[in-house]
């Protein structure tokens, strides 16, 4: 009797029970085979009858059709399967020449399976480079061209997925992508990168430089933030090419572009005159009266503060600023509080700016008070927060916090903290040296040694860095301070301030001493000294 097909695979043979056979069926035998895509010997049932490897390069590729070996699976960015993949890298064809199709001409050399990836001891993702690839020296020299090659049709929206499936062209240039191969090596072993990091920069230059319409030219920074597509890491991509001098910034500024969107319901008019602010605010103004830029966040306020009032104006029918009197700035501000002061701090520097520059013909809120901003006393903090964040088994959060609660660092500070401001036991920081308590020695020692352990090859300077800081020299971020402490730094350092403060018996200069405060800035904290939560805390 000829036993039915397997009602879930389709086999006919190994027919086991209940419709099944012995490879679907949970109670058959668990006999040894070969891998479904590469064949190596040596899986079972448990992975579906596939390697380790072949798992994770279904889950990563798409499905194509291999170009060496016409079968479709799962293919990488150059159009090939696992099985002939890994014979072209056993073969060494990286390093004699030979392409995916010569490597695979005369068949395959087999193998065992989950040996290739052994456990080390370390996680996968964050293996070192390995020593058949030492750090190199300079890289080869390299000058782009000066010219660059017109577009019929330029690619406004370029859909990457398909490559994945289709394939890149390769590199037009090959001096140029030997020159940039070579020096992300050698930026790789400088900073400290894993295997898996450089391999996916290496791989991302490769696709931006098939995708040039001049072969030569420096990379756009517009083509390279595209590759996110495709999984690659666009801003480290942008971080090798500014290192190589192979990168044209071609980026609209963010503060560019949200400006626009914010005056965009305004009249024509008035969206000239704002420009015109908009133009000596960020890049000041060499000819009298001369002005330096302001910094991002304070254009960003000074807009939303105004916005309001200019979109009112623009309801009632006005169409310029030139046409705005002292009466309509008073109907707009608000009575009285933060938004009548935040809006009037907003318009008088509008308005004294277009003035100066003789895009207006005087300055209507020159002679309206609107009052300053309502500060918040400094508070306390609860002493359970700090002792909970102080024992912390976080070795980044528990450095922070002694840091913080002891001498009341500011949150730029710790982020700009370096090593060799720590030496000798004494914290210099800001021309000032502090000497460090045993508490915070004792805690930076768990943070240094576990920052070593987790990043031996980082060449970051910084004292604090995370999983993004430690591939180059850059400071941590305001957000991951504070995600860190679990509270902001600015609440712990008036904390500190407060309990010095209260310790010294109201001692101004002291804190200036101390903190770095101003004398206006330490009387702040003096007019809350006999405050009830202070006196209780």
């Amino acid at each position: 009797m000829v036993p039915p097909p397997c009602r879930r695979c389709g086999r006919t043979e190994g027919y086991y029970s209940g419709g099944l056979c012995d490879q679907c069926h949970r109670s058959a035998p668990q006999p040894v085979a070969g891998c479904r895509d590469c064949h190596a010997w040596g899986v079972g049932r448990i992975n579906g009858w596939l390697c380790g490897a072949c798992k994770f390069w279904r889950a990563k590729y798409l499905e194509g059709t291999c170009r060496a070996c016409n079968v479709d699976t799962a293919v990488n960015e150059d159009q090939g399967c696992r099985l002939c993949w890994h014979q072209f890298l056993t073969v060494g064809g990286r390093k004699t020449g030979t392409n995916l199709v010569e490597a695979n001409r005369h068949g395959q050399q087999l193998f065992f399976a989950n040996l290739r990836h052994a456990s080390t001891g370390q996680r996968r993702g964050t293996r070192r480079l390995r020593q058949e690839q030492p750090v190199v020296g300079p890289a080869l020299a390299f000058t782009p061209v000066a010219h660059r090659q017109l577009t019929l049709f330029p690619a406004t929206a370029r859909d990457l997925k398909r490559g994945r499936t289709h394939g890149f062209p390769a590199p037009a240039d090959l001096a140029m992508a030997a020159f940039l191969d070579e020096f992300v090596i050698d930026y790789a072993g400088k900073h400290g990168w894993g295997l898996t990091a450089t391999k996916t920069v290496r791989r991302g230059l490769s696709v931006a430089l098939g995708l040039q319409d001049t072969p030569g030219a420096p990379l756009r920074a517009t083509d390279i933030l595209e590759l996110a597509q495709i999984g690659t890491n666009a801003l480290r991509l942008l971080e090798v090419c500014d290192a190589a001098g192979v990168l044209e910034d071609d980026r609209q500024p963010a503060l560019d572009k949200w400006f626009t969107t914010a005056i965009a319901g305004l009249p024509e008019q008035m969206q000239h005159e704002l420009g015109q602010w908009y133009a000596v605010m960020t890049k000041g103004s060499r000819t009298p009266p001369r002005s330096k830029p302001r910094s991002e966040q304070t254009v960003r306020l000074y807009t939303r503060w105004s916005l309001p009032a200019l979109h009112t104006w623009a309801a009632e029918g006005h169409t310029t600023l030139r046409e705005i009197t002292a009466e309509e700035v008073r109907d707009v501000l608000p009575g009285s509080g933060n938004a009548r002061s935040t809006m009037g701090q907003g318009l008088r520097c509008l308005f004294r700016v277009l003035k100066a520059h003789r895009v207006t013909f005087f300055n209507p809120i020159a002679l309206i008070r609107t009052g300053t901003h309502e500060t918040r006393p400094p508070m306390p903090l609860t002493a359970s927060a700090l002792r909970e964040a102080f024992s912390s088994q976080d070795p980044a959060r528990a450095a922070l916090i002694a840091i913080t609660a002891f001498h009341g660092l500011r949150s730029g500070q710790l982020r700009g903290l370096q090593l060799t401001d720590i030496r000798d036991g004494r914290l210099h920081v800001d021309e000032r040296v502090i000497p460090l308590p045993q508490p915070v020695r004792e805690r930076l020692t768990v943070w240094l040694a576990y920052r070593d352990q987790r990043w031996p090859l980082t060449t970051n300077p910084h004292v604090f860095i995370n999983r993004r800081t430690a591939h180059d020299t850059s400071p941590v971020g305001v957000q991951w301070i504070t995600t860190s402490m679990g509270m902001t730094a600015q609440a712990a350092r008036e904390d500190r301030i407060l309990h010095e403060l209260h310790a010294s018996g109201g001692d101004i200069r002291r804190l200036c001493d101390m903190f770095g405060l101003s004398i206006s800035g330490a009387s702040r904290y003096s007019a809350i000294l006999t405050h009830p939560d202070l006196q209780n805390a």
